[in-house]
């Protein structure tokens, strides 16, 4: 398994169009505008909840359907656990969204948001941290060329 991912919502050598269909690139952007949306109205410097609360309200209103906080068991072998993993947000079946409003994104962040996407069977992710200046400087893309087969997460 290969990943790639960008810095911003900006495509590069990383993460060229050709890896994500139509329907993944379009819900891409529109995520993508989502949160540069809620980021410019409220700001940075709120809790997390606050935003994971708008972001979803903003997708809702164009037409996405929203999970919040989506249980992510653990299989391994014959087992199935439940450690308490949480997804922030799945968008359409189809994108996972960590959200984070921290001073500065670890990389404990991105392995988090990876295990989510290797959990899940979905290919598609972000990594949005909503205390920046600039919104933009807040999105990280991830992108699993192969998802561990599965069947999407459920809330």
């Amino acid at each position: 398994m290969t990943l790639s991912s960008g810095k911003d919502h900006r495509q590069d050598a990383k993460t060229p169009r050709k890896d994500l269909g139509a329907i993944e690139e379009r819900l891409a952007a529109s995520i993508v505008d989502a949160a540069i949306r809620v980021h410019a109205v409220l700001g940075p410097g709120l809790l997390e909840g606050v935003y994971e609360t708008c972001l979803a309200h903003e997708l809702v209103t164009r037409g996405h359907q929203v999970k919040r906080q989506v249980v992510l068991p653990i299989r391994y072998d014959t087992l199935t656990l439940d450690a308490g993993l949480r997804m922030d947000m799945v968008i359409d079946d189809l994108v996972v969204l960590e959200l984070k409003a921290v001073e500065h994104v670890l990389p404990v962040h991105h392995a988090q948001l990876l295990t989510y996407l290797k959990l899940s069977g979905l290919r598609l992710g972000f990594l949005l941290n909503f205390n920046v200046s600039l919104m933009k400087d807040g999105i990280t893309r991830k992108i699993l060329q192969s998802a561990k087969a599965g069947t999407p997460a459920t809330p």
